[in-house]
Order: structure tokens, then C-alpha cells, then sequence
């Protein structure tokens, strides 16, 4: 049963790295459109954010805080277009997965009173804690998946 799994795990690992396998070609660069806000990472570990202002064979533009940067091509090595794409999308996963495991803990972590006890005060049993758990998972999920950014990987050398 294993065997399956494993090849198909491998199966689905080799079309997504050929699908992404295209960020190779600076021609990519043509798609951005002037003003928008990308990332220039370089061979140097220097990462430029700003606005999109030209590309050509040889070199990158953009408008950065300290002002126009032309970055050449040998010295980069990706290019991400910086957008909230997905950002509602991160915000309800996540909320769900919070919500799951909160619950999960909650419910866990619940002690039913021992018959020996004479006095327990157990309202809600294990149902109590569990929905805490939840509430506390799907805030924390919430606020996490909301700040998780997407950006888009335009142009990638390794």
C-alpha cells in the first residue's frame, strides 16, 4: 500500500516542478506591467522592492524608495510579483485547520470529575473545552492566513 502513495507523491512532485520549471526565462518578465510591485532578489543577497518600471535583455528597473534601481541581469536571481491574491482564501483554510486542532486540543485536555470527588463542577463536559479550543484556533488561524502573503515567482535562477 505504501508503494502507491510513494509513486504517486512522486508522480505529482515531477508535474508541478516541471510546471514551475519555466521561471528560468527572463522573456517572463515582458508580463509585468509598468507600476507594479515586485521583488528583485540578487546574487548578492540584495532584495529591492518597488515599482515595476522596465525590463530589457540585458537589465531590470524599478522605482524603489531611494529612487530608481537598474539591477543587470546576471545579478539576479529571482523576480516576484508582489500581490493579496489568495489572501481570503489563506484566511479560511487556516481559520478551519485552527479551528480543527483547537477543538481537538480542547477536547483532549478535558478531565471528567472522578466518582470519589465530591464536589466537581463540570458543566459542559467535554464539549466546553473543545469549543474554546475552537474559538482560540480559528482566531489564531485567522489573524496568521490573513497576513501570509502571496507572491509570484516571475523569474527564478538557481
Amino acid at each position: 500500500m505504501q508503494k502507491p502513495r510513494f509513486l504517486i507523491c512522486v508522480l505529482a512532485i515531477s508535474c508541478t516542478a516541471s510546471i514551475h520549471g519555466q521561471q528560468g526565462s527572463w522573456q517572463n518578465l515582458n508580463t509585468l506591467r509598468p507600476g507594479e510591485q515586485i521583488q528583485v532578489r540578487g546574487i548578492k543577497a540584495l532584495k529591492i522592492t518597488g515599482a515595476f518600471v522596465n525590463v530589457t535583455d540585458a537589465a531590470i528597473s524599478l522605482q524603489a524608495e531611494s529612487g530608481t534601481q537598474t539591477i543587470q541581469k546576471p545579478d539576479v536571481r529571482s523576480v516576484k510579483r508582489l500581490r493579496n491574491k489568495h489572501r481570503l482564501r489563506n484566511t479560511l483554510i487556516l481559520a478551519g485547520v485552527g479551528a480543527g486542532v483547537g477543538a481537538g486540543i480542547g477536547a483532549a485536555a478535558h478531565h471528567s470529575c472522578p466518582s470519589t470527588q465530591t464536589f466537581c463542577f463540570d458543566i459542559g463536559g467535554r464539549a466546553l473545552p473543545a469549543a474554546v479550543g475552537a474559538t482560540v484556533g480559528l482566531l489564531g488561524g485567522a489573524a496568521i492566513g490573513a497576513f501570509i502573503p502571496t507572491h509570484e515567482t516571475i523569474y527564478s535562477v538557481k
